[in-house]
């Protein structure tokens, strides 16, 4: 699986229609997703899933009026449940021989029932890409994995969570072993090497995904999100993350480098935690879109990300309503190597 940051040939989205995941602030994401899609088509084609013709009528309508540009977008009418593509969608993988997708069974994040659409739509996006597949598996039992669960540095080393892939709360693989987990990231991504961290942030749904907490941003370093308010729910679980990652070590065994980027404060919607992080930001050809929440540490994120990334444009995307859907960014986009 090559790292996020290597040069995109696509990012696929799937437009936003699941009003109960934005309850009483549905109506502006459409809109928020037309200015995604206006940064991503300036350096780079979006892949679109719509539920219909409909659907596409409206989204189109929506991108005229924001300019995005018409000419890399294309839109593929797959009806799904939600649009959190990065989690139900197949992943991309290369070799010397080019480019293939695997496909890991999704099942609601071993939560909610309406999430068979969101399986069939990513298995038909996979029937319709002419790319080699698979399907990973032990004996006759698909393996389930989400896409906001793991990160990668394109060099055989993963990012995952303790939390989300070996717990048995929402429990994704009940019987797998740690050691068969491992086994299915090196032979399916090429990923020999596994870092796991312990939990994820307040107020994250899908019980420990890792793009809330830490990514690469290199092949020899990793952000990792980090509370300084001890008061805070997330203090203690981000320290112990932090504390691995400054032990960890990349795939040839050598030290990490560990930069760490502030938690906003807690944002709430009708008594609600949710998963604000700077650490779901999403990396695309030239630039970075990062999310942000009218927060005083949304500059300190923004610099810190440029300093990491200085030959991209680091763009603040407003998420304040997007996140109330328990995702952001990351969750909502997932890239197809050139």
């Amino acid at each position: 699986m090559p790292a996020e940051w290597e040069p995109h040939a696509a990012t696929w989205i799937a437009w936003p229609h699941n009003r109960s995941d934005w309850p009483r602030k549905f109506e502006p994401i459409p809109w928020l997703y037309a200015d995604i899609v206006r940064h991503l088509a300036a350096v780079e084609c979006v892949e679109i899933l719509v539920n219909g013709a409909t659907a596409e009528r409206a989204a189109r309508a929506v991108l005229r009026c924001s300019t995005a540009a018409p000419g890399c977008v294309r839109f593929h009418r797959l009806p799904t449940n939600r649009g959190w593509i990065r989690d139900y969608g197949p992943i991309f993988v290369k070799n010397a021989g080019g480019c293939g997708v695997v496909k890991w069974r999704f099942n609601g994040w071993a939560k909610y029932r309406d999430w068979k659409k969101d399986e069939r739509a990513a298995e038909r996006m996979v029937g319709g890409l002419n790319l080699p597949a698979c399907f990973p598996a032990l004996g006759n039992r698909r393996l389930v994995l989400e896409g906001g669960s793991i990160d990668v540095n394109g060099r055989g080393a993963l990012l995952t969570t303790r939390e989300c892939l070996l717990s048995r709360v929402q429990q994704r693989n009940p019987g797998v072993s740690r050691r068969q987990l491992e086994q299915a990231f090196a032979e399916y991504l090429g990923a020999g090497h596994v870092i796991w961290l312990e939990r994820g942030i307040a107020g994250d749904d899908t019980h420990g995904h890792i793009d809330d907490t830490a990514r690469f941003v290199a092949p020899d370093a990793v952000v990792a999100a980090v509370e300084t308010d001890r008061r805070e729910a997330n203090y203690a679980p981000l320290q112990k993350n932090l504390k691995l990652l400054q032990k960890a070590t990349d795939q040839e065994g050598r030290p990490l480098r560990v930069v760490e980027l502030p938690m906003p404060a807690p944002v709430y919607f009708r008594g609600q935690r949710l998963p604000a992080s700077y650490a779901n930001f999403y990396i695309a050809n030239s630039i970075v879109l990062v999310p942000t929440f009218n927060d005083p540490n949304d500059r300190v994120a923004l610099n810190t990300l440029a300093e990491v990334f200085p030959s991209r444009c680091i763009i603040p995307i407003y998420c304040r309503d997007l996140v109330l859907g328990l995702g952001t960014l990351h969750c909502i986009t997932q890239q197809q190597p050139r």
